[in-house]
């Protein structure tokens, strides 16, 4: 996949080492996708993917089990989700999601993230057409995995596309075929080291290393945000 996937990658991983923040995020995420279709996890696969999720960054079982319980609560119906987009430095353009109980604060916040890097926001919708919206799955391939009987089986879930790095094999389809995809990894006994709807570019900008050591210092200011739950560039 190129020196850019292994920095923007060696990048994720060291922001994300720091479990006081992804705990929140995770357990978030779980209380939104059960608030949205409900707190079975059989009967809701965004659910059941963000369980999935949670549980490889060792998120605990009672953590888990707490934020399903918050989604029949008070406290989940405060909690909305919210898109920002904005062009940073160097002219990245930068899609993110939120989930917050303050709009007000989350956008200030966000606003001064893009101002100290030379950059701004943009109305939402403005970055559509530079992104595509995808289902996108990772899991771990051993010597044994048959990776052509699993592409077949896959395709008519609605697999758009299957690339490996080293033994991670992501799995990419249309976002509308979420459930399906996930729902045809289960039947193959697979279970994905991730599970997300994303904003992958239409047409990846590169950029120099000293590009993007900046875009990753505005990166890391956004995901540090507890509001913040992904973002997304459109750099290669």
């Amino acid at each position: 996949m190129g020196r850019a996937f292994e920095y923007r990658r060696a990048a994720k991983e060291k922001r994300w080492a720091n479990m006081s923040r992804v705990f929140p995020k995770l357990a978030r995420a779980i209380t939104i996708a059960a608030k949205e279709g409900g707190s079975d996890p059989e009967m809701n696969p965004r659910l059941r993917s963000a369980i999935q999720t949670a549980k490889t960054q060792n998120l605990p079982k009672d953590n888990i089990e707490a934020a399903i319980k918050r989604a029949e609560g008070k406290g989940a119906a405060e909690i909305s989700e919210v898109r920002y987009e904005g062009k940073g430095p160097h002219g990245v353009m930068v899609i993110i999601e939120t989930a917050t109980d303050n709009p007000t604060r989350t956008v200030a916040n966000i606003k001064l993230y893009f101002s100290k890097a030379g950059g701004q926001l943009v109305p939402t919708g403005s970055l559509e057409f530079l992104f595509n919206r995808k289902a996108v799955f990772e899991f771990e391939k051993s010597d044994e995995t048959d990776l052509e009987e699993i592409e077949l089986a896959l395709i008519d879930a609605g697999l758009d596309e299957m690339e490996t790095d080293g033994n991670t094999v992501y799995v990419y389809g249309d976002y509308t075929s979420f459930g399906e995809l996930a729902s045809a990894l289960e039947a193959l006994e697979i279970v994905p080291l991730s599970a997300a709807l994303q904003y992958l570019p239409v047409s990846p900008v590169e950029f120099t290393d000293e590009q993007h050591a900046e875009i990753e210092k505005l990166l890391e200011r956004i995901e540090e945000d507890d509001d913040v739950q992904a973002v997304y560039t459109n750099r290669a």
